[in-house]
């Protein structure tokens, strides 16, 4: 797993109407959260402003991953089945840290698969707690863009 150095997005209080409620901070010249070793502004960031879409299911996972470092929420949404995704999609508590991700497997999931998987371990700091996610993730297309639509969770 990489090490990176990505600032989480901050929030702030609007002050005046001009203002935005929220302010994303990110240093894109650091290596991407997703661990690919690329920069985040050469890799997940634009899948984050929708300027490009993931290839392949392995892509999109990792860009979901650094969604959830950066709090994208809009990118989580909108790489996520509608027939699964939640109502409500809750940004990262102040006391959780993401700490790397890896990705133990792939199967089917290329350019030209309608279907794919993706077991991964993602790492992060919850509190006093180091704690891990492993899953196997399903990702399927949708109007040819590959989205999230379920998982296994892996013990």
């Amino acid at each position: 797993m990489a090490n990176v150095s990505v600032v989480r997005v901050t929030k702030r209080t609007r002050t005046s109407k001009d203002e935005s409620d929220e302010e994303t901070v990110a240093d894109l010249s650091a290596g991407c959260p997703c661990g690919t070793g690329s920069s985040y502004a050469a890799c997940c960031r634009p899948l984050h402003l929708g300027e490009r879409d993931a290839v392949t299911a392995e892509e999109v996972m990792r860009a979901r991953y650094s969604a959830h470092v950066v709090d994208d929420l809009d990118y989580l949404r909108r790489s996520w089945h509608p027939d699964t995704c939640p109502a409500i999609i809750a940004a990262s508590d102040e006391s959780e840290r993401w700490l790397g991700l890896d990705i133990r497997s792939t199967e089917r999931g290329g350019a030209f698969d309608g279907e794919g998987f993706v077991e991964f371990v993602a790492t992060f700091q919850a509190g006093v707690q180091r704690r891990a996610l492993h899953e196997r993730s399903r990702f399927v297309r949708v109007s040819g863009r590959w989205v999230y639509i379920d998982g296994v969770l892996e013990f």
